[in-house]
């Protein structure tokens, strides 16, 4: 479980998020550039996540989707289970 949440895509979505609340605490009012700052995080997450569950399915035998960037490494991803 910890190779997928301390995979470098968790930590870098977590650490933009982080500094995105910490620039929300201020007086600041809420402006279209914020908006699109967290748009484009939530983007993001949604994608490091996507990678964790595309790895976690080739990495259990089953099928990924033709478009994710497991899917070259799905063989690799089997065999080592196999093997453990």
């Amino acid at each position: 479980m910890r190779k997928y949440l301390f995979g470098t895509g968790i930590i870098s979505a977590v650490t933009s998020g982080l500094a995105l609340l910490r620039g929300a605490r201020g007086d600041v009012p809420f402006t279209w550039r914020q908006a699109l700052a967290w748009i484009s995080w939530g983007i993001t997450f949604a994608l490091a996540i996507g990678a964790i569950v595309d790895t976690r399915r080739a990495s259990h035998g089953r099928t990924v989707a033709i478009d994710s960037p497991v899917k070259s490494k799905e063989q690799k991803l089997q065999k080592d289970r196999l093997e453990r």
